[in-house]
């Protein structure tokens, strides 16, 4: 019997170039589409205010950006496992202030006792949410509540404020620039690259995306995930901490009304950047933008003058609904494409 030929290969919908090309398009504007958003405001703002491109304004931005972006640094491994983390104002203030009484003894006390203590709520966080298996948004609330009862019983109910020798090293780290820049934005360039390599090019990046992508597959296949969570943790809790160290340091005291609402400012600049709520996807880079668009909103607003600082937060808050829209259309748009 004569071999019949073998049927030729057809290209599906999905396997179309236009399929494939609106899924390569809306992954680049699930990725990008905060950098799109801070390149267009920024320019229109430079045109419309005549201070805002100024050296002196865009440096006091970066400085100011550099406090939160360490704390969303820490926010996006923590959100990419799925998780989230409501105690980094907390232990961003607690940082602080440890920062500043510290700095009597020296710059590595100031620094080394802050990064332990908020490394301990930190691992605590993971532990309870790894080993103990409850819910990150309780866990992290409790600790929350704790790091601020800590840092009032510290600070006599937030009557005494600890003060920073000017003079001191330890001042240079907020106050200091090197090749005209911050200290602050380089030790902050300097942690995102770190922390962009660690979480595209190494083991344990891999882990933390498995993990958010599906927790009982990663398991399945070997993934460490409690382990995986507990050092995820652990991270938001040190960089948070050293957010407040690098802000006592520029300040030169440990203000005691700072970080109320930080973490909400924190994990809206992560989402604005590109990282799923429900994990599994994100970008270090895009939580860098995130924070950048936050802050770029922020000047506008304050270069407007006419508008009191609520509209910061109704600004922030109607941009982020506008991005959750946006990722769930385009997460969908990719689905069906």
């Amino acid at each position: 019997m004569k071999e019949q030929p073998a049927p030729l290969a057809t290209t599906t919908d999905q396997d179309s170039p236009g399929s494939r090309r609106g899924e390569r398009l809306s992954a680049l504007a699930q990725q990008h589409g905060a950098l799109v958003a801070l390149v267009v405001l920024a320019a229109v703002a430079s045109f419309s205010f005549d201070s805002f491109a100024t050296g002196d304004n865009v440096e006091n931005m970066a400085v100011s950006s550099a406090f939160l972006a360490v704390v969303a640094l820490g926010m996006t491994f923590v959100i990419i496992t799925g998780g989230i983390d409501l105690s980094v104002g907390s232990v961003f203030v607690l940082g602080g202030v440890l920062a500043a009484w510290g700095s009597q003894y020296g710059t590595v006390v100031a620094i080394l006792l802050p990064l332990t203590v908020c490394g301990l709520v930190g691992l605590v966080n993971g532990l309870l949410i790894a080993k103990a298996r409850l819910a990150p948004f309780i866990v992290t609330l409790a600790t929350m509540l704790a790091a601020r009862g800590v840092m009032l019983n510290i600070t006599d109910e937030g009557g005494t404020t600890y003060l920073v020798d000017k003079d001191a090293f330890f001042a240079q780290l907020g106050q200091g620039k090197v090749l005209g820049i911050g200290t602050p934005v380089w030790i902050t360039v300097v942690l995102f690259v770190i922390g962009a390599v660690a979480l595209r090019r190494s083991r344990f990046g891999q882990h933390v995306y498995a993990v958010g992508g599906n927790e009982d597959a990663a398991a399945l296949m070997g993934t460490p995930v409690a382990r995986t969570k507990i050092i995820v943790y652990s991270l938001s809790g040190v960089l948070a901490g050293l957010a407040g160290v690098l802000n006592a340091a520029w300040l030169t005291s440990g203000v005691t009304i700072l970080g109320i609402g930080m973490e909400l400012d924190a994990i809206a600049a992560v989402v604005i950047g590109g990282t799923l709520l429900s994990g599994g996807m994100g970008f270090v880079s895009g939580s860098l933008v995130g924070v950048l668009l936050l802050k770029v909103i922020q000047n506008i607003i304050n270069q407007i003058g006419s508008l009191d600082s609520a509209y910061q937060q109704v600004a922030g808050g109607a941009f982020l609904v506008v991005v959750i829209i946006a990722q769930t259309w385009l997460g969908r748009r990719r689905r069906v494409l």
